[in-house]
């Protein structure tokens, strides 16, 4: 299967500065986005080179069942209680950022002007303890491990830092659950659709106008 991936470039620091609180936690901040663009471009090449595998929405509950590939759901929490799939595990890439510092509290404000009004997105940085948490979860690093999200782009970033970790028989799920059709997995749970579980705030008000626009079009 070949899946095309643009090379994300990530940006480059010249000079490092001491800043005085609160902007230490900015720059810390900053030093996890350009860490993420990195894991990010790294992952294109693990799955341009085969090291990880990519497994389309269609054909991932077959592989599960013929392959033993465990399917683990790094979305946070509040996308996997609308929607998951029954037996998969759960261990978030990112979480909620918690942070109360002014410079954080600004770009709160500024998420929820531009992104979370519109997606019901929350402000959220990469987990610290992810790793560590499949660890737990999962021991044997010779287990397959299908690695899935909403849109296809955090499972490849969860894929690059497991692979980095020591799991070496790794799938991505290409294009995430928003390409997943209605019985590519059987066994969900949640109030919402698989592949609608991403869909927040303003966006999922216009989404349910459209289903019901388009149900009412069939009727008649």
């Amino acid at each position: 299967m070949a899946i095309r991936l643009n090379r994300l470039q990530p940006p480059r620091l010249n000079h490092e500065k001491q800043l005085p609180p609160p902007f230490s936690a900015a720059r810390t901040r900053l030093s996890f986005r350009i860490n993420s663009a990195l894991t990010s471009s790294n992952a294109q090449k693990l799955i341009q080179s085969g090291a990880v595998r990519p497994i389309l929405p269609k054909d991932a509950t077959t592989t599960m069942n013929s392959e033993g590939f465990v399917l683990l759901d790094i979305r946070p929490e509040w996308e996997r209680e609308k929607a998951h799939v029954k037996g998969s595990l759960h261990v978030p890439l990112f979480v909620k950022d918690l942070d109360n510092s002014p410079i954080t509290l600004l770009k709160k404000w500024v998420h929820f002007g531009y992104i979370g009004l519109w997606t019901g997105q929350n402000f959220t940085m990469i987990n610290p303890e992810f790793l560590k948490q499949v660890e737990a979860a999962v021991p044997d690093k010779e287990t397959k491990l299908l690695v899935a999200c909403g849109e296809g782009l955090r499972s490849m970033m969860a894929a690059s830092k497991l692979h980095t970790g020591g799991y070496k028989k790794l799938g991505w799920l290409a294009g995430g659950f928003n390409r997943a059709g209605d019985d590519d997995f059987p066994a969900v749970e949640g109030p919402e659709k698989l592949q609608y579980a991403t869909i927040g705030g303003f966006s999922y008000y216009l989404l349910q106008l459209l289903i019901l626009l388009k149900v009412v079009g069939k009727s008649n």
